[in-house]
């Protein structure tokens, strides 16, 4: 799930996180991408699409933040899922979901959803205000849906800021912070999977 406002940032730390998601094995028919116009509905937003994917039958909806359907790795594994000796094997067999980009992907309730928006600080009280309820907006769905919710907020100072952790900076001396929230999906959806079964997965 993203906002659409600070587009060039957002789209570069979409474009990591679905790099991320893709290398670590995820299918790209169990991604889904879904936008909203800014952060502030980025909760609600969230909230709805995980109670889509509950509800979905042959077609799973499009549109809007990055967001994790089960069998996110459709049976295979990768070196997130499988973080041990002792739950590769089980990591193999029940493989966590993440989101999805087509048709034909799974049908079950997501596993994981990153939440991806930038939010940069101007003359007014705004930037607080929507930088406090977002946050305690995605926390509050996670813990009421039980689906991991991962915080891809970007709270900035400044524009360039925004560039540097996008990956965008003139020098590139920082990555795009999205590649981590792709790898951070990937790993609470096999952990969350674990969990439900009475396993924990390191």
């Amino acid at each position: 799930m993203h906002a659409r406002w600070n587009s060039t940032l957002i789209a570069a730390l979409l474009d990591g996180t679905l790099k991320t998601l893709k290398a670590s094995g995820v299918k790209p028919e169990n991604i889904v991408v879904q936008s909203v116009p800014g952060s502030y509905e980025l909760p609600l937003a969230v909230q709805r699409m995980y109670q889509a994917s509950q509800q979905q039958n042959s077609v799973l909806p499009g549109g809007g933040l990055v967001s994790a359907a089960t069998d996110l790795l459709g049976g295979s594994t990768t070196d997130l899922t499988a973080m041990g000796s002792k739950t590769s094997e089980s990591a193999q067999q029940k493989p966590a979901s993440v989101e999805v980009e087509g048709n034909g992907g799974s049908k079950q309730p997501f596993d994981a959803i990153v939440a991806i928006g930038a939010l940069i600080k101007g003359s007014t009280m705004h930037f607080e205000y929507i930088s406090d309820a977002v946050s305690q907006g995605l926390m509050r769905v996670q813990l009421e849906t039980g689906v991991p919710v991962v915080f891809g907020l970007l709270t900035l100072l400044t524009e360039e800021q925004g560039l540097e952790r996008a990956g965008l900076d003139e020098g590139r001396k920082m990555h795009n912070h999205g590649e981590d929230w792709g790898s951070a999906a990937v790993e609470l959806g096999v952990k969350r999977r674990g969990w439900g079964e009475g396993r924990f997965v390191e």
